[in-house]
């Protein structure tokens, strides 16, 4: 199937199961709806796959790497450049999500490539770009990755850095600070910055983008907060006291087996984790060692973020992605589209599962440092990240293609192994790693930014409860009572969080700010969100469930699509630690530490989800939905096809 067409069982009439009729409610028309958008908007290999909008530092820092590598392209650099504006706010900023205030590391990012892509110092844009990060400190007082992007072009001091020695790399696994103490994301990252850092490159810039103005006299780094900052400040002294002695015996060693390590991590699409930061900085570390632009490493590495990794928009900007998300889609589309009626044996959602069933990892990988003895499997949430496959992606594929009727026993049984396999000690999973729990790590002065390690969550364990329960049905006696109390008051408080218009929203400022959480206009994802957990916890049939349902049924467009221009999903909050409790970062609304996603699918995926879980439950229930209760439709307008009485 092309992309874009519309299939035999959507063109006949979204026959969804024999007891549905065309046209038998308005919700029977939006779940038709929406199930043939996802028709139209599948690829031709059978996946979905929808954009990953994270934030315009993913513009400049594409930027700033061509420049380094020599690779400017002028055509890209246009795009890239008019995407960077087109983020910048009113006040001059930029910021980490949609409604977010101002960041301060960010904006200086943006800053600094616009003036290396030719923009004037004095031009309005940036000279309100000026003034925000003059009244916030300037360049002392960003994070740690902001200064060393800036220390690669001269503008701050190697010096003023925190020190990250090579010799890190030769720690076993089981060390404190053992490279693999870190989570997976920061590991593929602290690779290769440990060789820059040691390096110190700095590549020339025009005296025109030169940041001197942006150098606040008396501001400083942040100074230690109490006594265990005072003996980490302490260690980084003694490490750059090491640093500076004239023979360092294993450090040759240490760089070596960091070069090795990088060439050997580098995925088929030339990425390096299936994310943007250990593949900036693995380029450039590898440029630094000597490799030249035509080495298979750097040449793949730069076609491979030329391709699928950039959005040209109609207006001729270029937008870069953090990373790319077809396999999470193609799972969460295919497990909506069955949940809302769809036939499992049309063409098109098996060549879905036969898609699904090709992704699946075969090879080991990093995990395998604590995990050993265990058969390769798993799903990765990219089109090319075997070393890193995850047990979230696992879980949401294993559970769609389960009610597929997809695979064979080998595989379910082979996957199930090793996701069973990574459960960690505490009874939780985490995302890529097992027992990825020490705290040592983010204490470090070097990590002021993002999640370090990666401890079990809430929302991944769920997911594997979820698909065990599923998959296994002799596990199903492990789902929680939720008449008991802790089910209770997840109603009360989803009830308590409802807007009056119906829908759920909440801020990304509520990883900061209690007050806020759950608070928040409406969007369609967290919507379906709270309306899966009513359905779920036996609550379809109830005036909040039925508000919720029609909140949904109200907004969808014509086209079957809904609109959400709010960031609903989460790179890392910027505890440094995984979770609120103990952290030492400190952050604003701005969420300066963390990293704050748009999954531009969310919008449609789970809205058609919830409504087809809410329609099943209503009817088990044997009274009519809220569309059979007072919502006319006409299925020959060009707006709206529902209005509501």
């Amino acid at each position: 199937m092309v992309r874009g067409a519309c299939p035999s069982w959507t063109a006949r009439g979204f026959v969804i199961v024999s007891e549905s009729k065309v046209g038998h409610s308005a919700l029977d028309l939006v779940i038709e709806r929406a199930q043939a958008w996802f028709a139209a908007e599948q690829f031709a290999d059978g996946f979905w796959w929808a954009e990953l909008e994270s934030n315009a530092t993913m513009d400049a820092e594409y930027l700033l790497l061509t420049w380094f590598l020599g690779a400017r392209d002028e055509q890209r650099w246009v795009g890239v450049a008019q995407d960077i504006r087109n983020y910048q706010r009113a006040d001059g900023s930029w910021a980490m999500y949609h409604g977010a205030p101002g960041d301060l590391s960010t904006t200086i990012e943006c800053y600094f490539a616009l003036k290396l892509a030719g923009d004037r110092a004095d031009a309005p844009h940036l000279s309100r770009a000026r003034d925000f990060i003059r009244e916030r400190g300037g360049i002392a007082a960003a994070r740690t990755f902001t200064r060393i992007w800036l220390a690669l072009f001269g503008q701050w001091s190697w010096d003023d850095l925190p020190v990250m020695p090579p010799e890190l790399m030769l720690l076993p696994a089981g060390a404190p600070l053992s490279i693999y103490r870190f989570s997976s994301w920061a590991r593929g990252t602290i690779v290769p910055l440990l060789l820059l850092m040691d390096d110190r490159p700095v590549r020339p810039i025009p005296e025109s983008a030169r940041l001197d103005e942006l150098h606040v006299e008396g501001a400083a780094a942040r100074p230690p907060r109490d006594n265990l900052d005072r003996i980490l400040f302490a260690l980084d002294r003694a490490l750059r006291y090491y640093g500076r002695l004239p023979v360092h015996p294993l450090r040759r060693r240490a760089r070596k087996l960091a070069e090795e390590w990088i060439l050997a991590h580098q995925e088929a699409d030339g990425s390096w984790g299936g994310i943007q930061p250990p593949w900036v900085y693995s380029l450039m570390a590898l440029h630094t060692l000597g490799h030249p632009l035509d080495h298979p490493a750097l040449k793949k590495g730069l076609d491979g973020m030329h391709g699928r990794w950039m959005i040209r928009r109609d207006d001729g900007s270029l937008r870069v992605q953090a990373c790319l998300s077809p396999v999470w889609d193609t799972g969460l589309a295919l497990l909506a589209l069955l949940e809302s009626g769809a036939d499992p044996s049309q063409p098109s959602l098996r060549k879905a599962s036969q898609w699904l069933l090709r992704e699946e990892i075969r090879v080991p990988g990093d995990w395998c440092v604590q995990v050993q003895g265990i058969e390769p499997s798993g799903w990765a949430f990219e089109f090319e990240n075997d070393l890193y496959p995850d047990v979230d992606d696992t879980a949401v594929v294993l559970l769609a293609l389960q009610k597929a009727g997809a695979g064979d026993e080998e595989t379910r049984e082979r996957a199930l192994r090793w996701v069973l396999a990574m459960q960690s000690r505490n009874g939780g999973w985490a995302a890529f790693d097992k027992d990825n729990t020490s705290r040592l790590p983010a204490l470090l002065p070097f990590c002021d930014f993002g999640e370090v390690i990666d401890p079990p969550s809430a929302d991944v364990t769920a997911h594997v409860v979820e698909m065990l329960g599923a998959v296994l049905p002799a596990l199903a006696a492990a789902g929680e009572d939720l008449e008991g109390l802790a089910g209770r008051r997840a109603v009360r408080w989803l009830e308590d969080r409802q807007n009056p218009d119906g829908g759920w929203g909440e801020t990304c400022a509520s990883y900061v700010d209690a007050a806020v959480r759950g608070r928040g206009e409406s969007t369609p994802s967290q919507t379906a969100w709270a309306l899966l957990g009513l359905i779920a916890a036996g609550r379809a049939d109830t005036q909040s469930a039925h508000r919720g349902a029609r909140w949904l049924l109200e907004r969808q467009r014509p086209d079957g699509a809904w609109d959400e221009d709010s960031f609903t999903g989460c790179g890392f909050p910027g505890y440094g630690i995984g979770e609120e409790r103990g952290a030492r970062i400190s952050e604003g609304r701005e969420l300066s530490a963390g990293f704050m996603i748009r999954y531009h699918l969310y919008r449609n995926c789970f809205p058609l989800l919830a409504l087809g879980r809410y329609r099943a439950a209503v009817r088990a229930s044997g009274r009519p939905s809220p569309s059979q209760r007072g919502t006319a439709c006409d299925r020959r307008s060009s707006t709206s096809a529902i209005s509501m009485r």
